[in-house]
């Protein structure tokens, strides 16, 4: 059974009162020491069977991306598929022995963005970076449908962490080909991305 809840409830403390704790880190190729992290290596549990959990949201996410697999990420190949398919692929996915995986909304996808680090823009020990394979933009989908098309929908870039339904002024299309990262758990309200903060403490699901 799936509960909505309230991103309120969740996401409850500002990114600045994460940053006043103790030193961080955040494992990545491209680190900028410059950028204070958005999400280190205390937020995550990896519990050593593909997934990792979100200490903030509670959310559990598959390590690697579609297709992928291994501690590294790097089994396999990682799958470009249409938003349409994409859905489909969480409806059949077992992974970890789980069988409620879903394609994760706009704001759940979002909240894995480190941007401290870039192309990818995660993090990459709870993320290896053979999940997410290099190209241009590094493009996931999301479930969100973009309201202002009915043939198009949002994705999250993880070269830089942009949450876009737009590419080159033109609408991103549901037959599109991107990739995609499942996710379990509660479903956090999909408000605007932008409003989003990352907390540093939060209660688990149970």
């Amino acid at each position: 059974m799936k509960f909505i809840v309230p991103l309120s409830m969740v996401l409850t403390c500002l990114l600045s009162s994460s940053l006043a704790t103790s030193p961080a880190m955040a494992g990545c190729t491209n680190l900028n020491p410059a950028v204070n992290l958005t999400n280190p290596d205390r937020n995550y549990t990896n519990n050593n069977d593909g997934t990792v959990t979100d200490k903030n949201t509670g959310l559990m996410w598959q390590q690697c991306s579609l297709g992928l697999s291994g501690a590294d990420c790097t089994t396999g190949t990682q799958q470009s598929v249409s938003w349409f398919d994409a859905l489909a692929a969480a409806n059949t996915n077992t992974g970890s022995g789980y069988s409620d995986w879903r394609l994760p909304n706009k704001n759940e996808l979002h909240s894995l963005v480190e941007y401290a680090c870039s192309s990818p823009a995660i993090n990459e020990t709870f993320f290896p970076s053979g999940s997410i394979v290099a190209n241009a933009s590094r493009r996931f989908w999301t479930s969100t449908p973009y309201a202002g098309s009915a043939d198009s929908a949002w994705v999250v870039r993880f070269d830089g962490g942009l949450v876009r339904a737009f590419t080159s002024g033109a609408p991103i299309r549901k037959n599109d080909l991107y990739f995609v990262r499942l996710v379990r758990g509660f479903v956090l309200l999909d408000e605007d991305p932008t409003a989003v903060q990352i907390p540093d403490l939060g209660k688990t699901t149970e």
